[in-house]
């Protein structure tokens, strides 16, 4: 039975959840603060944490370190409100496995517990099986900052040179990688794929070159790392800047002779990997402030691409949006039909500060929710309607700023009301504005149904 640990300082709400993720046949402990979850996890195993994010004193990006830097072998799910999802993006960055917004949906929440189940036997039953051989599908952007991107990329994949990828979390860096590996002379060899913000600093260094028997305490078998599953093809580490200085000078050793070490071992392999590296960090700043190695920065970075955050690219949002929301039909057995008017304006100017990533778990989630034939405005996170929707003006449009902002505001109120089907209570709440204020613009431009 699938043993999960509920860290939440709500007990209410955290009995609820216990009773309802028992219901579902796990089995289920609650700790009331960090502190006392990891007491728990120093007696027990368990397959997944599920932590709320922000708990006093002690929070759940610290437990979060916690877990990583003393190896436990479970999952992180990290529960947070959509205020607060740029922490929520940090937290995947530093290794959980998905972050869950609040208020939790329980299909929802089911359908990540079975995700993280699925990858924690994956991992049991196969640990050195790293490479990720299958197909995986490249969606191209048609915006002129990924226009250029695939241009870059092109020119590089058919060399073997190093490659250096910037861009924020959630801009699809691995892809890029992957895309790499698959149009160069590589592609029939293996592309190894390690994050490196995962890795506790014990751990990185058997990871990435491998141990033998008795090497540390734990070292209970022979192991191969990284670069020599790699051997032959690519090996992409992401978020490098998280490795100690320590296994930079090893990295770097292996980079320049082309040979790996065990540790523990006294003999030397030869390994044929091509390198590509990931960050959201300025590596260069870091190497000039003596936090990365500036040897090991020039000969990782022959080649940088920079991948633009979405919000720099909005020819490419709706694309992206409804290729996951294909997606997302397919594995929630829905059939939603595309987006509504009201919707597809907010997703193209929301700023998107999770990327890819968050436009991705926002698609699901509303799919989820969804009960018209398209993707509407009801079912969005609140943090989306924060930004004011931007109104491209056309010849006949008024000139005057005053009569603008009037033609504007009857625009928006009149789609936010046909959409919702003039459900008052629902408008106002996509609107940000109380009811009385919205009853008011109602009279004021005519708009009653």
């Amino acid at each position: 039975m699938t043993k999960i640990l509920i860290v939440e300082d709500d007990i209410s709400f955290a009995t609820m959840l216990k009773g309802f993720l028992e219901k579902n046949s796990f089995d289920c402990q609650h700790a009331t603060d960090a502190l006392s979850a990891l007491r728990l996890l120093n007696q027990s195993d368990y397959d997944i944490v599920i932590s709320d994010l922000k708990m006093p004193d002690y929070d759940g990006i610290e437990l979060l370190g916690d877990i990583k830097k003393k190896n436990y072998r479970c999952n992180v799910i990290i529960m947070t409100s959509y205020a607060h999802i740029k922490t929520a993006v940090q937290a995947i960055k530093l290794g959980a496995f998905e972050y869950i917004a609040k208020p939790i949906n329980p299909d929802e929440l089911l359908s990540v517990i079975k995700k993280a189940i699925s990858s924690k036997e994956e991992r049991v039953q196969a640990p050195q099986k790293k490479a990720k051989r299958s197909s995986f599908e490249f969606v191209e952007g048609q915006s002129e900052p990924f226009k250029q991107v695939l241009n870059h990329l092109d020119l590089v994949a058919a060399t073997d040179m190093s490659v250096l990828i910037l861009g924020e979390s959630g801009t699809g860096k691995e892809y890029i990688a992957k895309r790499i590996h698959q149009q160069s002379k590589r592609k029939g060899k293996p592309f190894v794929s390690i994050d490196c913000g995962a890795l506790s600093e014990n751990l990185a260094a058997s990871e990435l070159f491998g141990h033998v028997k008795g090497a540390f305490t734990g070292a209970v078998n022979d192991k191969d790392g990284q670069f020599k599953l790699a051997n032959g093809g690519t090996l992409f580490l992401d978020e490098i800047g998280n490795l100690s200085y320590e296994v930079q000078v090893k990295l770097l050793r292996v980079l320049q002779e082309r040979k790996v070490r065990k540790l523990g071992g006294n003999t030397d392999v030869d390994v044929d990997v091509r390198l590509i590296t990931a960050t959201n960090e300025d590596l260069k700043t870091a190497a000039g402030e003596n936090k990365f190695r500036e040897d090991l920065y020039h000969r990782i970075n022959e080649f940088m691409i920079n991948l633009p955050p979405l919000r720099e690219r909005k020819d490419d949002i709706m694309i992206y949006a409804n290729y996951f929301l294909n997606r997302a039909n397919e594995e929630l057995e829905r059939n939603v039909e595309g987006f509504s008017k009201l919707a597809e304006e907010r997703f193209i100017h929301y700023g998107w500060p999770g990327n890819l990533r968050e436009l991705k778990n926002v698609i699901r989630r509303s799919v989820l929710l969804e009960t018209e034939d398209q993707l509407t405005t009801e079912n969005l996170p609140d943090v989306m309607f924060e930004e004011p929707v931007q109104q491209v003006m056309s010849d006949d449009s008024p000139k005057d700023l005053k009569s603008i902002a009037s033609e504007n505001e009857k625009q928006l109120i009149a789609r936010t009301l046909e959409e919702v089907k003039y459900n008052k209570s629902k408008a106002a709440r996509i609107l940000n504005i109380d009811r009385s204020t919205l009853y008011n613009k109602i009279r004021k431009y005519s708009l009653e149904s």
